[in-house]
């Protein structure tokens, strides 16, 4: 594949962050989050993001890999992966900078 196919593969969605609960079992601090992508689409993933992140990201938008195969992490099986910016351990959530409507793709 080339570059440009191998990015088109991947299913890059927006979605709102409908609940953010603390990750007991991991070592490294993480939450739980809930993202409603629409069309009734709501997957759970994890991410070590309370660095800079509170449980008040509840309702923002971020943008996400919704097509990552499943991936168990300790009791939990996370269906997405969250995108953001790695700066001396401690991600920055890509988000829209302004709201639009659940499950629209990134291209």
């Amino acid at each position: 594949l080339s570059l440009f196919e191998s990015f088109k593969s991947l299913d890059i969605r927006v979605g709102t962050v409908t609940s953010v609960d603390f990750f007991k079992k991991m070592i490294k601090p993480s939450y739980k989050l809930t993202i409603d992508f629409g069309n009734n689409s709501v997957l759970k993933s994890s991410a070590q993001i309370q660095d800079l992140y509170t449980e008040a990201l509840t309702g923002t938008q971020v943008i996400a890999i919704v097509n990552f195969p499943k991936k168990q992490i300790a009791n939990f099986m996370s269906q997405y992966l969250v995108l953001g910016i790695v700066e001396n351990d401690e991600v920055v959530l890509l988000r829209p900078d302004k709201r639009v409507k659940n499950g629209l793709k990134i291209s």
